[in-house]
Protein backbone atom coordinates (compact mmCIF):
# COMPACT_ATOMS: atom_id res chain seq x y z
CA UNK A 1 0.00 0.00 0.00
CA UNK A 2 1.24 3.46 -0.57
CA UNK A 3 2.57 5.69 1.98
CA UNK A 4 0.00 8.25 1.05
CA UNK A 5 -2.76 6.13 1.49
CA UNK A 6 -1.54 5.02 4.74
CA UNK A 7 -0.74 8.85 5.69
CA UNK A 8 -4.80 9.27 5.17
CA UNK A 9 -5.76 5.93 6.66
CA UNK A 10 -3.98 6.43 9.95
CA UNK A 11 -5.29 10.54 10.48
CA UNK A 12 -8.67 9.04 9.69
CA UNK A 13 -8.43 6.29 12.31
CA UNK A 14 -7.15 8.57 15.00
CA UNK A 15 -10.11 10.90 14.53
CA UNK A 16 -12.31 8.36 15.91
CA UNK A 17 -10.36 8.53 19.21
CA UNK A 18 -10.92 10.97 21.68
CA UNK A 19 -9.17 10.81 25.46
CA UNK A 20 -11.21 10.79 28.40
CA UNK A 21 -11.72 9.84 31.65
CA UNK A 22 -14.65 7.83 33.26
CA UNK A 23 -15.83 8.10 36.51
CA UNK A 24 -18.98 7.09 38.35
CA UNK A 25 -21.47 8.46 40.24
CA UNK A 26 -20.83 7.68 44.23
CA UNK A 27 -23.89 9.86 45.87
CA UNK A 28 -26.14 12.27 44.60
CA UNK A 29 -27.23 15.43 47.33
CA UNK A 30 -29.89 17.43 45.13
CA UNK A 31 -27.70 19.29 42.74
CA UNK A 32 -24.27 17.82 43.73
CA UNK A 33 -22.40 14.86 42.85
CA UNK A 34 -19.94 12.90 44.72
CA UNK A 35 -17.76 10.92 41.97
CA UNK A 36 -15.14 8.66 42.31
CA UNK A 37 -12.41 8.15 39.02
CA UNK A 38 -11.42 11.51 37.94
CA UNK A 39 -7.84 11.66 39.02
CA UNK A 40 -6.64 14.26 36.46
CA UNK A 41 -9.50 16.62 36.72
CA UNK A 42 -8.76 20.49 38.27
CA UNK A 43 -11.19 23.35 40.01
CA UNK A 44 -13.17 24.95 37.51
CA UNK A 45 -13.34 22.22 34.69
CA UNK A 46 -16.28 21.02 32.86
CA UNK A 47 -17.12 17.24 32.75
CA UNK A 48 -20.20 15.61 31.31
CA UNK A 49 -22.88 13.18 32.46
CA UNK A 50 -23.83 9.95 30.45
CA UNK A 51 -27.45 11.69 29.53
CA UNK A 52 -25.61 14.92 28.26
CA UNK A 53 -26.09 17.03 31.05
CA UNK A 54 -22.54 19.15 32.12
CA UNK A 55 -21.52 19.65 35.56
CA UNK A 56 -18.68 22.10 36.90
CA UNK A 57 -16.43 20.16 39.24
CA UNK A 58 -16.56 22.32 42.85
CA UNK A 59 -13.68 20.89 44.65
CA UNK A 60 -12.40 17.67 45.91
CA UNK A 61 -11.63 15.06 49.02
CA UNK A 62 -8.74 13.10 49.30
CA UNK A 63 -9.83 10.30 46.52
CA UNK A 64 -13.44 11.60 45.31
CA UNK A 65 -14.60 15.03 43.02
CA UNK A 66 -17.24 17.28 44.08
CA UNK A 67 -19.34 18.50 41.09
CA UNK A 68 -22.56 20.80 41.10
CA UNK A 69 -24.51 19.85 38.08
CA UNK A 70 -25.29 22.71 35.52
CA UNK A 71 -29.12 21.52 34.78
CA UNK A 72 -31.35 18.64 35.81
CA UNK A 73 -30.08 16.56 38.40
CA UNK A 74 -33.27 14.76 39.00
CA UNK A 75 -32.46 11.63 36.41
CA UNK A 76 -28.76 10.89 37.79
CA UNK A 77 -28.48 8.22 40.08
CA UNK A 78 -25.26 6.51 41.91
CA UNK A 79 -23.21 4.27 39.15
CA UNK A 80 -23.87 6.81 36.21
CA UNK A 81 -20.71 7.28 34.01
CA UNK A 82 -18.95 11.00 34.27
CA UNK A 83 -16.64 11.76 31.53
CA UNK A 84 -13.78 14.10 31.80
CA UNK A 85 -12.14 15.44 28.54
CA UNK A 86 -9.94 17.84 29.86
CA UNK A 87 -12.11 21.13 28.91
CA UNK A 88 -12.42 24.22 31.16
CA UNK A 89 -15.40 26.04 31.19
CA UNK A 90 -15.44 28.48 27.64
CA UNK A 91 -18.90 29.59 26.18
CA UNK A 92 -19.95 31.10 23.08
CA UNK A 93 -19.83 34.75 22.82
CA UNK A 94 -21.16 36.90 19.76
CA UNK A 95 -22.13 40.35 18.27
CA UNK A 96 -25.58 37.64 17.67
CA UNK A 97 -26.45 37.78 20.93
CA UNK A 98 -27.75 41.23 21.03
CA UNK A 99 -31.39 41.30 21.23
CA UNK A 100 -31.80 37.26 22.58
CA UNK A 101 -32.90 35.58 26.03
CA UNK A 102 -30.19 33.19 26.88
CA UNK A 103 -29.66 30.53 29.87
CA UNK A 104 -26.56 30.78 32.14
CA UNK A 105 -24.59 28.01 29.78
CA UNK A 106 -25.41 30.64 26.30
CA UNK A 107 -28.26 28.71 25.01
CA UNK A 108 -31.41 30.30 23.35
CA UNK A 109 -34.20 30.68 25.49
CA UNK A 110 -36.63 33.11 23.47
CA UNK A 111 -37.38 30.30 20.71
CA UNK A 112 -35.58 32.66 18.10
CA UNK A 113 -34.07 29.67 16.58
CA UNK A 114 -29.99 29.74 17.49
CA UNK A 115 -27.43 31.84 17.59
CA UNK A 116 -24.61 32.02 15.34
CA UNK A 117 -21.41 31.69 17.57
CA UNK A 118 -18.08 33.80 16.58
CA UNK A 119 -15.76 32.28 19.46
CA UNK A 120 -15.34 30.66 22.64
CA UNK A 121 -14.79 32.74 26.41
CA UNK A 122 -13.92 31.69 29.04
CA UNK A 123 -16.45 32.00 31.87
CA UNK A 124 -14.29 32.89 34.54
CA UNK A 125 -11.29 34.54 33.95
CA UNK A 126 -8.46 36.94 36.06
CA UNK A 127 -9.74 41.09 35.81
CA UNK A 128 -7.40 43.36 33.83
CA UNK A 129 -4.63 44.24 35.90
CA UNK A 130 -4.21 47.96 37.17
CA UNK A 131 -1.55 48.67 33.82
CA UNK A 132 -4.25 47.51 31.05
CA UNK A 133 -6.85 50.40 32.92
CA UNK A 134 -7.27 54.39 32.31
CA UNK A 135 -9.12 56.63 34.46
CA UNK A 136 -12.88 56.94 34.02
CA UNK A 137 -13.51 59.93 31.61
CA UNK A 138 -17.46 59.43 30.70
CA UNK A 139 -20.05 59.92 32.68
CA UNK A 140 -23.12 57.29 32.14
CA UNK A 141 -26.35 59.05 31.36
CA UNK A 142 -29.13 56.61 33.75
CA UNK A 143 -32.06 58.79 32.78
CA UNK A 144 -32.43 59.84 36.48
CA UNK A 145 -32.00 62.88 37.76
CA UNK A 146 -30.74 62.15 41.56
CA UNK A 147 -27.79 59.87 39.72
CA UNK A 148 -27.05 61.74 37.23
CA UNK A 149 -27.14 65.25 38.68
CA UNK A 150 -25.93 64.83 42.27
CA UNK A 151 -24.38 61.01 42.46
CA UNK A 152 -23.24 60.60 39.33
CA UNK A 153 -21.45 57.38 37.66
CA UNK A 154 -18.97 57.29 35.03
CA UNK A 155 -18.53 54.25 32.31
CA UNK A 156 -16.78 51.70 34.45
CA UNK A 157 -17.72 52.13 37.88
CA UNK A 158 -19.40 49.44 39.79
CA UNK A 159 -22.50 51.31 41.86
CA UNK A 160 -24.20 48.81 43.96
CA UNK A 161 -28.26 49.84 44.49
CA UNK A 162 -28.94 48.66 48.08
CA UNK A 163 -32.44 48.55 49.98
CA UNK A 164 -35.16 46.93 50.94
CA UNK A 165 -37.58 44.74 49.22
CA UNK A 166 -39.93 46.53 46.59
CA UNK A 167 -38.09 49.61 47.33
CA UNK A 168 -37.62 50.37 43.16
CA UNK A 169 -33.86 48.92 43.09
CA UNK A 170 -34.89 47.16 39.75
CA UNK A 171 -36.66 50.26 38.23
CA UNK A 172 -33.53 52.64 38.43
CA UNK A 173 -31.49 49.63 37.02
CA UNK A 174 -34.00 49.51 34.08
CA UNK A 175 -34.21 53.09 33.51
CA UNK A 176 -30.48 52.99 32.93
CA UNK A 177 -31.10 50.45 30.76
CA UNK A 178 -33.62 52.63 28.74
CA UNK A 179 -31.41 55.71 28.63
CA UNK A 180 -28.82 53.89 26.95
CA UNK A 181 -30.83 53.97 23.53
CA UNK A 182 -28.70 55.64 20.74
CA UNK A 183 -26.34 56.10 22.63
CA UNK A 184 -23.77 52.77 21.50
CA UNK A 185 -23.66 51.03 24.75
CA UNK A 186 -24.47 47.80 25.02
CA UNK A 187 -26.66 46.72 28.03
CA UNK A 188 -26.38 43.34 29.65
CA UNK A 189 -29.46 42.24 32.36
CA UNK A 190 -28.55 39.30 34.37
CA UNK A 191 -31.49 37.66 36.42
CA UNK A 192 -30.17 35.84 39.22
CA UNK A 193 -33.07 33.97 41.77
CA UNK A 194 -36.68 35.91 40.80
CA UNK A 195 -39.99 34.70 40.29
CA UNK A 196 -40.61 34.40 36.65
CA UNK A 197 -43.52 36.65 36.91
CA UNK A 198 -41.02 39.26 37.42
CA UNK A 199 -38.33 38.17 35.00
CA UNK A 200 -41.23 38.10 32.50
CA UNK A 201 -42.66 42.55 33.66
CA UNK A 202 -38.76 43.58 32.88
CA UNK A 203 -39.06 41.45 29.41
CA UNK A 204 -42.21 43.26 28.45
CA UNK A 205 -41.09 46.89 29.73
CA UNK A 206 -37.56 46.47 27.76
CA UNK A 207 -39.82 45.23 24.27
CA UNK A 208 -41.93 47.78 24.96
CA UNK A 209 -39.59 50.37 25.06
CA UNK A 210 -37.65 48.97 22.28
CA UNK A 211 -34.72 48.08 24.24
CA UNK A 212 -33.85 44.53 23.28
CA UNK A 213 -31.90 45.64 20.23
CA UNK A 214 -28.88 46.57 22.48
CA UNK A 215 -29.51 44.45 25.58
CA UNK A 216 -28.71 40.54 26.03
CA UNK A 217 -30.72 39.33 29.05
CA UNK A 218 -29.33 36.26 30.96
CA UNK A 219 -32.06 34.03 32.64
CA UNK A 220 -30.95 32.28 35.70
CA UNK A 221 -34.74 32.73 37.46
CA UNK A 222 -36.04 30.45 40.18
CA UNK A 223 -37.23 27.71 38.10
CA UNK A 224 -34.12 26.75 36.87
CA UNK A 225 -31.67 24.63 38.36
CA UNK A 226 -29.06 25.93 41.14
CA UNK A 227 -26.01 25.33 39.07
CA UNK A 228 -27.37 27.52 36.51
CA UNK A 229 -28.08 30.33 38.52
CA UNK A 230 -24.94 30.49 40.07
CA UNK A 231 -23.28 30.52 36.56
CA UNK A 232 -25.91 33.21 35.51
CA UNK A 233 -23.82 36.69 36.60
CA UNK A 234 -20.28 34.91 35.76
CA UNK A 235 -21.92 34.26 31.86
CA UNK A 236 -22.98 37.54 31.57
CA UNK A 237 -19.73 39.44 32.83
CA UNK A 238 -18.09 37.28 30.16
CA UNK A 239 -20.29 38.55 27.19
CA UNK A 240 -19.90 42.16 28.65
CA UNK A 241 -15.76 41.53 28.36
CA UNK A 242 -16.48 40.49 24.63
CA UNK A 243 -18.00 43.63 23.74
CA UNK A 244 -15.15 45.39 25.87
CA UNK A 245 -12.70 44.05 24.61
CA UNK A 246 -14.01 45.04 20.96
CA UNK A 247 -13.80 48.62 22.47
CA UNK A 248 -17.80 48.74 23.06
CA UNK A 249 -19.33 50.32 26.24
CA UNK A 250 -21.01 48.26 28.19
CA UNK A 251 -23.75 48.04 31.10
CA UNK A 252 -24.26 45.01 32.98
CA UNK A 253 -26.97 44.91 35.74
CA UNK A 254 -26.99 41.65 38.00
CA UNK A 255 -29.96 41.70 39.61
CA UNK A 256 -29.82 40.30 42.42
CA UNK A 257 -26.87 39.48 44.22
CA UNK A 258 -28.19 38.54 47.74
CA UNK A 259 -30.10 35.68 45.98
CA UNK A 260 -26.63 34.55 44.48
CA UNK A 261 -25.29 34.47 47.82
CA UNK A 262 -28.41 32.65 49.12
CA UNK A 263 -27.54 29.50 46.16
CA UNK A 264 -23.86 29.54 47.00
CA UNK A 265 -24.73 29.12 50.66
CA UNK A 266 -26.47 26.06 49.39
CA UNK A 267 -23.70 24.74 47.52
CA UNK A 268 -21.49 24.78 49.80
CA UNK A 269 -23.55 23.41 52.88
CA UNK A 270 -24.06 20.37 50.45
CA UNK A 271 -20.32 20.41 49.91
CA UNK A 272 -20.10 20.38 53.60
CA UNK A 273 -17.78 23.31 53.95
CA UNK A 274 -18.19 24.93 57.45
CA UNK A 275 -20.60 27.61 57.27
CA UNK A 276 -19.33 30.98 58.76
CA UNK A 277 -20.66 34.27 59.70
CA UNK A 278 -24.76 34.02 58.84
CA UNK A 279 -24.08 30.60 57.59
CA UNK A 280 -22.72 31.83 54.50
CA UNK A 281 -19.01 30.24 53.09
CA UNK A 282 -15.52 31.96 54.57
CA UNK A 283 -14.78 32.30 50.84
CA UNK A 284 -18.32 34.45 49.65
CA UNK A 285 -15.83 37.43 49.54
CA UNK A 286 -13.82 36.11 46.95
CA UNK A 287 -17.20 34.57 45.23
CA UNK A 288 -18.56 38.20 44.76
CA UNK A 289 -15.47 40.23 44.26
CA UNK A 290 -13.44 38.15 41.54
CA UNK A 291 -16.74 39.29 39.49
CA UNK A 292 -16.49 42.57 40.33
CA UNK A 293 -13.37 43.43 39.97
CA UNK A 294 -13.81 42.63 36.03
CA UNK A 295 -15.25 45.84 35.43
CA UNK A 296 -13.14 49.06 34.55
CA UNK A 297 -12.39 51.03 31.87
CA UNK A 298 -9.66 49.96 29.81
CA UNK A 299 -6.66 51.64 28.03
CA UNK A 300 -6.02 53.09 24.45
CA UNK A 301 -3.71 50.25 23.59
CA UNK A 302 -6.46 47.92 24.28
CA UNK A 303 -9.24 49.80 23.01
CA UNK A 304 -11.31 51.75 25.59
CA UNK A 305 -14.18 49.66 26.42
CA UNK A 306 -15.67 49.95 29.28
CA UNK A 307 -17.86 47.95 31.44
CA UNK A 308 -19.91 48.96 34.21
CA UNK A 309 -21.80 47.32 36.94
CA UNK A 310 -24.73 47.87 38.53
CA UNK A 311 -25.29 44.81 41.28
CA UNK A 312 -28.38 45.11 43.64
CA UNK A 313 -28.51 43.75 46.82
CA UNK A 314 -31.67 43.31 48.99
CA UNK A 315 -31.56 44.03 52.29
CA UNK A 316 -33.91 43.37 55.65
CA UNK A 317 -35.38 46.65 57.70
CA UNK A 318 -33.08 49.35 56.04
CA UNK A 319 -30.14 46.78 57.77
CA UNK A 320 -27.07 47.20 55.76
CA UNK A 321 -24.76 45.44 58.17
CA UNK A 322 -25.67 42.26 56.94
CA UNK A 323 -22.53 40.35 55.82
CA UNK A 324 -23.20 40.21 52.00
CA UNK A 325 -24.00 43.65 51.95
CA UNK A 326 -21.28 44.79 53.56
CA UNK A 327 -19.08 42.71 51.82
CA UNK A 328 -20.12 44.45 48.09
CA UNK A 329 -20.22 48.00 49.97
CA UNK A 330 -16.29 47.30 49.99
CA UNK A 331 -16.01 46.35 46.77
CA UNK A 332 -17.81 48.52 44.57
CA UNK A 333 -17.22 52.33 44.04
CA UNK A 334 -20.30 53.64 45.67
CA UNK A 335 -23.71 52.91 46.92
CA UNK A 336 -27.19 53.95 46.41
CA UNK A 337 -29.34 53.34 49.08
CA UNK A 338 -32.94 53.04 48.65
CA UNK A 339 -35.40 53.88 51.60
CA UNK A 340 -38.54 52.57 52.42
CA UNK A 341 -39.27 55.43 54.55
CA UNK A 342 -39.37 57.82 51.26
CA UNK A 343 -40.86 55.38 49.11
CA UNK A 344 -44.12 55.00 51.11
CA UNK A 345 -43.80 59.10 51.47
CA UNK A 346 -44.26 59.34 47.60
CA UNK A 347 -40.60 60.51 47.12
CA UNK A 348 -39.38 58.38 43.87
CA UNK A 349 -36.90 57.27 43.34
CA UNK A 350 -36.70 56.83 46.81
CA UNK A 351 -32.87 57.12 47.31
CA UNK A 352 -31.29 58.39 50.20
CA UNK A 353 -28.62 60.99 49.89
CA UNK A 354 -27.06 60.47 53.42
CA UNK A 355 -25.83 57.27 52.90
CA UNK A 356 -25.65 56.86 48.69
CA UNK A 357 -22.19 58.40 47.44
CA UNK A 358 -20.11 57.71 44.18
CA UNK A 359 -17.01 57.81 44.97
CA UNK A 360 -15.46 58.43 40.80
CA UNK A 361 -18.69 59.33 39.41
CA UNK A 362 -17.79 63.49 39.85
CA UNK A 363 -14.72 62.85 37.75
CA UNK A 364 -16.63 62.28 34.48
CA UNK A 365 -20.08 64.46 35.13
CA UNK A 366 -20.27 67.25 32.35
CA UNK A 367 -19.10 70.63 33.23
CA UNK A 368 -22.31 72.08 32.72
CA UNK A 369 -23.89 69.23 35.40
CA UNK A 370 -21.28 70.04 37.53
CA UNK A 371 -21.59 73.84 37.79
CA UNK A 372 -25.32 73.95 38.23
CA UNK A 373 -25.32 70.85 40.79
CA UNK A 374 -21.96 71.51 43.07
CA UNK A 375 -24.61 72.78 45.54
CA UNK A 376 -28.01 70.68 45.25
CA UNK A 377 -26.96 68.22 47.62
CA UNK A 378 -26.55 70.37 50.58
CA UNK A 379 -29.22 72.73 49.52
CA UNK A 380 -32.00 69.71 49.42
CA UNK A 381 -30.07 68.44 53.04
CA UNK A 382 -30.86 71.52 54.38
CA UNK A 383 -34.59 72.19 53.17
CA UNK A 384 -35.21 68.70 54.17
CA UNK A 385 -34.18 69.97 58.04
CA UNK A 386 -35.49 72.69 57.78
CA UNK A 387 -39.26 71.49 56.95
CA UNK A 388 -38.35 68.83 59.96
CA UNK A 389 -38.27 71.79 62.26
CA UNK A 390 -41.13 73.95 60.93
CA UNK A 391 -43.69 71.07 60.35
CA UNK A 392 -45.12 71.63 63.33
CA UNK A 393 -45.18 75.64 63.15
CA UNK A 394 -47.63 77.60 61.13
CA UNK A 395 -45.76 81.19 61.39
CA UNK A 396 -43.36 83.33 62.29
CA UNK A 397 -40.85 81.76 59.78
CA UNK A 398 -37.96 84.39 58.65
CA UNK A 399 -38.13 85.68 55.51
CA UNK A 400 -35.31 83.67 54.42
CA UNK A 401 -37.05 80.47 56.22
CA UNK A 402 -39.63 80.84 53.59
CA UNK A 403 -37.16 80.98 50.85
CA UNK A 404 -35.68 78.01 51.62
CA UNK A 405 -38.45 76.30 51.64
CA UNK A 406 -39.77 77.23 48.76
CA UNK A 407 -36.55 76.63 47.06
CA UNK A 408 -36.64 73.02 48.80
CA UNK A 409 -39.89 72.30 47.50
CA UNK A 410 -38.81 73.61 43.78
CA UNK A 411 -35.90 70.44 44.06
CA UNK A 412 -37.86 67.88 45.67
CA UNK A 413 -40.63 67.89 42.94
CA UNK A 414 -38.01 68.43 39.53
CA UNK A 415 -35.95 64.72 41.54
CA UNK A 416 -39.43 63.11 41.69
CA UNK A 417 -39.64 61.39 38.60
CA UNK A 418 -41.98 58.53 37.32
CA UNK A 419 -40.47 54.97 36.36
CA UNK A 420 -39.67 54.44 32.96
CA UNK A 421 -39.60 57.83 31.53
CA UNK A 422 -35.72 58.64 31.72
CA UNK A 423 -34.82 61.97 30.82
CA UNK A 424 -31.73 63.22 28.96
CA UNK A 425 -28.73 65.06 30.46
CA UNK A 426 -30.20 68.28 27.77
CA UNK A 427 -33.47 68.15 29.73
CA UNK A 428 -31.55 68.01 33.18
CA UNK A 429 -29.57 70.91 32.70
CA UNK A 430 -31.97 73.33 31.51
CA UNK A 431 -34.08 72.13 34.55
CA UNK A 432 -31.15 72.87 36.65
CA UNK A 433 -30.78 76.25 34.94
CA UNK A 434 -34.42 77.34 35.76
CA UNK A 435 -33.90 75.92 39.23
CA UNK A 436 -30.56 78.12 39.90
CA UNK A 437 -32.31 81.33 38.33
CA UNK A 438 -35.01 81.10 41.20
CA UNK A 439 -38.25 81.10 38.33
CA UNK A 440 -39.34 77.98 39.95
CA UNK A 441 -39.34 78.86 43.62
CA UNK A 442 -43.12 80.28 43.34
CA UNK A 443 -44.48 77.68 41.32
CA UNK A 444 -46.96 75.44 42.66
CA UNK A 445 -46.86 71.64 42.03
CA UNK A 446 -48.48 71.41 39.30
CA UNK A 447 -47.28 73.93 37.38
CA UNK A 448 -43.53 72.77 37.80
CA UNK A 449 -44.98 69.49 36.46
CA UNK A 450 -46.20 70.41 33.66
CA UNK A 451 -42.78 72.50 32.83
CA UNK A 452 -40.95 69.59 33.32
CA UNK A 453 -43.31 67.91 30.56
CA UNK A 454 -43.02 70.89 28.02
CA UNK A 455 -39.61 73.02 28.10
CA UNK A 456 -37.16 70.53 26.00
CA UNK A 457 -39.68 70.62 23.25
CA UNK A 458 -40.28 74.46 23.71
CA UNK A 459 -36.95 75.28 23.46
CA UNK A 460 -35.82 72.72 20.31
CA UNK A 461 -38.60 74.09 18.68
CA UNK A 462 -37.27 78.01 19.40
CA UNK A 463 -33.94 76.50 18.34
CA UNK A 464 -33.60 73.82 16.66
CA UNK A 465 -29.76 72.58 17.08
CA UNK A 466 -29.87 73.42 20.52
CA UNK A 467 -29.79 70.15 22.79
CA UNK A 468 -27.01 68.90 19.74
CA UNK A 469 -24.72 71.96 20.64
CA UNK A 470 -24.86 70.96 23.91
CA UNK A 471 -24.08 67.53 24.55
CA UNK A 472 -21.06 68.28 21.73
CA UNK A 473 -19.70 70.88 24.35
CA UNK A 474 -20.75 69.61 27.53
CA UNK A 475 -20.73 73.13 28.72
CA UNK A 476 -22.59 76.05 29.22
CA UNK A 477 -21.16 78.41 27.01
CA UNK A 478 -22.52 82.26 26.67
CA UNK A 479 -24.62 81.49 23.64
CA UNK A 480 -26.50 78.39 25.74
CA UNK A 481 -27.19 80.83 28.70
CA UNK A 482 -28.76 83.38 26.34
CA UNK A 483 -30.57 80.84 24.44
CA UNK A 484 -32.07 79.20 27.50
CA UNK A 485 -32.71 82.10 29.62
CA UNK A 486 -34.38 83.46 26.51
CA UNK A 487 -36.87 80.80 26.30
CA UNK A 488 -37.51 80.69 29.93
CA UNK A 489 -38.89 83.91 30.00
CA UNK A 490 -40.54 82.81 26.20
CA UNK A 491 -42.16 79.98 27.84
CA UNK A 492 -43.29 81.28 31.35
CA UNK A 493 -44.77 84.12 29.24
CA UNK A 494 -46.46 81.86 26.90
CA UNK A 495 -47.08 78.27 28.83
CA UNK A 496 -47.46 78.97 32.30
CA UNK A 497 -50.19 81.12 33.06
Amino acid sequence: MPDSVLKETSIRSATRFEVREIGQVQSVRKFILIVKGLPSCINGQIVELANGTLGLVMGFTEDKVQILVLGDASSIRAGDEVYNKGRSLNLAVADAFLGRIINSLCQPQDGLGPIVVSELYPVFKVAPGVMDRAPVKDTLETGTLILDAIIPIAKGQRQLLIGDRLTGKTTVAIDAILNQKGKDVICIYCCIGKPYSSFLKILDILNEKDALQYTIIVSGVASVSTGEQYLAPYTACMLGEYFMNKGKDVLVVFDDLTKHAWIYRQISLLLERAPGREAYPGDIFYIHSQLMERAGFLKQELGSGSMTFFPIVEILQGDVTGYVSTNLISMTDGQLYFSTTLFNKGFKPAIDFGLSVSRIGNKAQWPAMKDLSKSLRLDYLQYKELLQMTQLRTSGLSKEAELRLKRGEAINQLIIQDKNIPVSLEEQIIYLVALSRGVLDNLPVSKIKQFKQEILKFLDKRYPGFSLSLRNSKALTDETKIQIEDVLREYFKEAIK
